[in-house]
């Protein structure tokens, strides 16, 4: 079975800051539809300090397994893709992306540098009819209090 997939390309920007002890911070900026063939980085702003580079070529696949990750990043207030990267040299790289919530806390709890831009509405669509057609919720058994309980069976409980 062919899996639901796309490309992206991540823009890393760099901001002058004014603090004595740090003079810039690099961090994710948008993402944007991508071209299958594209890996070369190229500068795309150099002005005032500030720079924005484009990343091509990260492939987003979709897996049933984590559709409910994908299921509780469209459901939020803020749908976002979530960017892993680190500080390479003098820039910030992207090394992936991820639609799903859990994937990018997994990331989180392992040390990476995760953070979230905005997700482009097009793929908002594409993700949100993924979720719609291979998310079910599981049942959720209740557990009943012993306040509920005949005094005799709470004693075997």
């Amino acid at each position: 079975m062919e899996r639901p997939k796309t490309i992206l390309s991540v823009v890393m920007q760099r901001r002058p800051l004014d603090n004595r002890w740090q003079s810039e911070v690099w961090e994710p900026h948008s993402v944007l539809p991508g071209q299958a063939g594209e890996v070369e980085p190229r500068l795309l702003v150099d002005e005032g300090g500030a720079q924005q580079w484009l990343y091509p070529g990260f492939e987003v696949v979709l897996y049933r397994d984590e559709a409910e990750g994908y299921y509780l990043n469209v459901s939020g207030t803020n749908p976002c893709v979530f960017v892993r990267w680190q500080t390479q040299g003098e820039r910030g790289v992207p090394e992936m992306v991820t639609l799903s919530y859990d994937e990018a806390s997994r990331w989180m709890d392992g040390g990476a540098q995760v953070d979230a831009v905005g997700m482009p509405l097009e793929l908002f669509a594409w993700v949100g009819q993924f979720v719609e057609d291979h998310y079910r919720p599981e049942p959720r058994k209740r557990i009943k209090p012993k306040s509920f309980m005949h005094p005799k069976d709470r004693a075997r409980s």
